[in-house]
């Protein structure tokens, strides 16, 4: 080559790589994603390279993924390679990428969106994170302050509620993300590359298109809504009554799914109050939606009827509260004595026999107490360690009144640390169910499923919530993040093993003879 012919070359190359920082929640498909960016590039014969950081559990664990792309053809480079980064820097970023508005937030905070180069493109919805879930009064993020400083901190910033937008075309969020990526211009790779790479992909194709051209479009009209960044609950402005629940079933949920639904909200009501019930209907919704649009192949709303019976039967765990509760109901010692066939002159004397441990005490108290107690007889092998054991005569005025008012207790139950962990694990494990059905129909039903290992208290309850952790952990959610089919037999074959013993050898086992396959 002429020195001539050099210089026209170094002249045509890019300043520098396009940086792309995507941060996905667990369960939304970040990890394909990813793929979809890289595969694409490489079509168009850039060269290009890709890493991930996992992150901790919170909200089912966020991911980091980094991709760094030099947009010119590989072939034009005369072997030259450029030197590309496997750590995000920042100040650095021309794209970043966030499934949900407070990973924006941190994105702002860690210095990764700057007014000069990054164009932000992030979905305006909430995932609450385990520590505003936790705090004792009201501890949600201030989100318009998340907004202004993403506004002000980026060269262009896309936002708008994506989840919506997915749910809408029933697909995942990652197409709409992808959509909005390709709408914005930043990207280097045309469209139709990229609506290739998720054809030849075979996952949920026409749906995930479909999110795809959504995105696009309102990426593209330079859309920035920022007036559904809170969850959604269309239903805010209903009151919480029994009845106006009753009301919202009948007006949106099918025929088939009335009576279980019906069911769960009574419970929950009974359980806690209206407006838990109203959480279980607003965390029913998303699975009742996409049921709804696969209907039409005659599902029967199995998929509906099954998350509502597992939702209802999980949100009302047992705990020394609801013990209490059922063991004072009016109707209890009437029960016995008709059992026992008492004439009306004789006494009956009802003795309970409990024996609470540290965790059903530490169940009340808030997180910030319990935690380190419960921290530290786990580190110490003492968790069984503290059982009380207790002779209730609860057909005793004492025994009585002492049982209402543990069952009084009902009122701050919300801020207790049983509460907290179990709707950070309900929220994962639904997070898996949404990703699992956007998959195939049969293996969501199954991730449905795996909701029975979580039952009882005490050592019951520890060994169902960590199988089932584990279950998701290292099977499920790696597939829902990958995109790759998983067959609803493993997770069957696990959830079985899981509940075959109390030694969890067989669950050892299995899950061995499943990853290495």
């Amino acid at each position: 080559m002429s020195t001539v012919e050099q210089m026209t070359v170094s002249e045509a190359l890019p300043d520098a790589p396009v940086s792309i920082l995507i941060a996905a929640l667990g369960g939304e498909g970040g990890g394909l994603l990813t793929d979809w960016v890289v595969s694409a590039a490489e079509r168009e014969g850039f060269i290009v390279q890709s890493t991930s950081i996992p992150g901790l559990a919170q909200r089912t664990g966020a991911t980091t993924y980094f991709v760094e792309i030099f947009p010119m053809k590989a072939a034009d480079l005369n072997g030259r390679l450029p030197v590309l980064t496997l750590l995000p820097n920042p100040g650095d970023i021309d794209v970043m990428v966030a499934s949900e508005l407070l990973e924006a937030g941190r994105a702002v905070q860690n210095g990764f969106i700057t007014p000069d180069k990054t164009t932000l493109i992030a979905s305006t919805h909430r995932v609450y994170a385990t520590i505003e879930k936790a705090a004792m009064g009201d501890g949600r993020t201030d989100t318009k302050r998340i907004i202004a400083a993403a506004q002000e901190m980026s060269r262009e910033a896309v936002l708008f509620d994506m989840s919506k937008v997915a749910l809408e075309s029933s697909s995942l969020i990652n197409s709409v993300l992808l959509g909005a990526m390709a709408g914005s211009g930043r990207l280097p790779m045309q469209r139709e590359t990229l609506e290739g790479v998720i054809r030849d992909g075979g996952i949920a194709v026409e749906n995930n298109l479909h999110g795809f051209a959504a995105g696009f479009d309102l990426a593209s009209a330079k859309t920035s809504d920022t007036t559904s960044s809170e969850p959604r609950t269309s239903h805010k402005s209903i009151p919480m009554t029994p009845g106006a629940l009753a009301e919202r079933i009948d007006r949106e949920y099918p025929g088939p799914a009335l009576a279980m639904v019906n069911e769960g909200v009574s419970r929950l009501i009974e359980y806690q109050d209206a407006k838990y019930a109203g959480l279980f209907l607003d965390r029913l919704d998303p699975i009742r939606d996409h049921d709804m649009a696969q209907n039409g192949e005659g599902t029967g709303f199995e998929i509906t009827i099954e998350a509502a019976r597992a939702l209802a039967h999980w949100m009302a765990y047992e705990d020394v509260i609801r013990v209490a509760d059922l063991k004072t109901r009016p109707d209890r010692l009437p029960r016995i004595r008709k059992d026992l066939k008492a004439a009306p002159d004789q006494p009956v004397v009802v003795v309970d026999f409990l024996k609470p441990g540290l965790e059903e005490f530490c169940s009340v108290l808030p997180g910030f107490l319990a935690r380190p107690l419960l921290g530290w007889a786990g580190r110490h092998n003492k968790l069984d360690s503290f059982n009380v054991g207790l002779h209730i005569t609860t057909s005793g005025a004492f025994g009585y009144g002492l049982m209402r008012f543990m069952a009084s207790l009902k009122s701050i139950r919300r801020a207790g640390h049983r509460y907290a962990s179990e709707q950070a694990l309900i929220e994962r494990w639904l997070t898996a169910v949404k990703g699992a059905l956007s998959l195939d129909r049969e293996t969501g039903i199954e991730v449905i499923a795996c909701a029975r290992l979580v039952k009882g208290y005490g050592e019951t309850h520890r060994r169902g919530s960590s199988n089932l952790s584990r279950i998701l952990t290292e099977l499920i959610e790696p597939a829902v993040e990958s995109g790759v089919l998983i067959a609803a037999q493993q997770i069957k074959k696990a959830r079985t093993a899981a509940l075959a013993d109390s030694s969890c050898a067989e669950l050892d086992s299995t899950m061995a003879t499943l990853l290495s396959n």
